[in-house]
């Protein structure tokens, strides 16, 4: 740390840390084996969503306006798993804690673009299912490729952009004093509380991009279920209506996994102990990532088909290639 107390010595206003130490999960007994079980999660996060993708591109029958949706989303989650998970079992398996400072920027940049992506990407699915169950007759109509395409590219731009200013105005803050993030990654607000000048900028962003990317979404998805369960409160028969909910079982299941986590964290955070806190955060962030490929491969009717038939095609082309 001599570099830091020449340059307080010199009177300089701005120091920029050479290096930052990531620093969680202290005290926790064997906690390697936390971060064994994380490797196995990356790899079958990693293979979920590749497989999702691929079986969506191979079939020609799964071209609507929401399997694009899914296809982002799970590329999303191949892209988030990929930013966080490497990153976080060399930092705390191999105990690699030190980051440096532009490292540490880049890692909080697409870790939590992608996060922001991905809950903005539950909302183009939500609006996506509002249209299919309220305006069945007229979805065609309605909704087009252009239109879910157009959504995904303003939302991508909307999360680069948030998370950019508010990495961006890190830069201007002078760390003085400690350089120990009290995460398990370089998160954006353990980070800036560690600078010494007027942290105001960066707290408004904060709660900006709190508000932005969880609070919006999450209140558009429940204002598009209030819709939907308006518009079958006038269906006839109890039966359409059923029909009509299970389409949406794998958006809510991917919305109470994403948003649900979060919320309790953040609302009974003070209550929790920190490495409790910690843990769950962590598992909150990375679970999501396992269970989506797994919710839609599983509850989504016509992916499901589309699976069994190109396992169908793979064992007979193995069949033949026997003989």
């Amino acid at each position: 740390m001599e570099f830091l107390n020449s340059a307080v010595g010199k009177n300089i206003t701005f120091v920029k840390p050479a290096y930052f130490i990531i620093s969680a999960f202290n005290g926790i007994a064997n906690i390697r084996y936390y971060f064994v079980f994380l490797c196995f999660i990356y790899i079958f996060s990693v293979v979920g969503n590749t497989l999702l993708m691929i079986v969506i591109i191979l079939d020609h029958t799964l071209r609507g306006p929401k399997h694009i949706g899914v296809v982002n989303f799970a590329f999303t989650d191949l892209l988030s798993s990929s930013a966080l998970m490497p990153k976080l079992v060399d930092i705390f398996l191999f105990n690699h804690h030190h980051i440096s400072y532009n490292d540490c920027l880049a890692f909080m940049f697409f870790c939590l673009t992608f996060f922001a992506a991905q809950a903005f990407n539950l909302v183009v699915l939500s609006f996506d299912r509002v249209l299919a169950i309220m305006y069945p007759l007229h979805y065609q109509m309605r909704i087009s490729h252009k239109l879910i395409l157009s959504l995904i590219a303003f939302f991508w731009l909307l999360a680069i952009t948030i998370i950019l200013t508010a990495v961006g105005l890190l830069t201007r803050l002078s760390f003085c004093d400690s350089v120990v993030i009290q995460s398990f990654f370089c998160d954006h607000g353990p980070v800036y509380r560690l600078g010494c000048n007027d942290l105001t900028p960066n707290r408004v962003i904060a709660h900006l991009a709190s508000v932005l990317v969880l609070w919006v979404p999450l209140a558009f998805i429940v204002g598009s279920y209030c819709c939907i369960g308006y518009s079958l409160s006038k269906t006839v028969t109890c039966r359409e209506r059923l029909k009509a909910l299970k389409t949406c079982t794998s958006h809510l299941s991917l919305v109470a996994i994403y948003f649900l986590p979060a919320l309790f964290i953040f609302t009974f955070g003070s209550t929790i102990l920190p490495n409790a806190r910690t843990v769950s955060l962590s598992l909150a962030t990375v679970m999501p990532l396992t269970l989506n490929p797994i919710i839609y491969g599983l509850q989504t009717q016509e992916i499901k088909e589309s699976l069994k038939k190109l396992l169908k095609v793979k064992m007979q082309f193995k069949i033949s290639a026997k003989k």
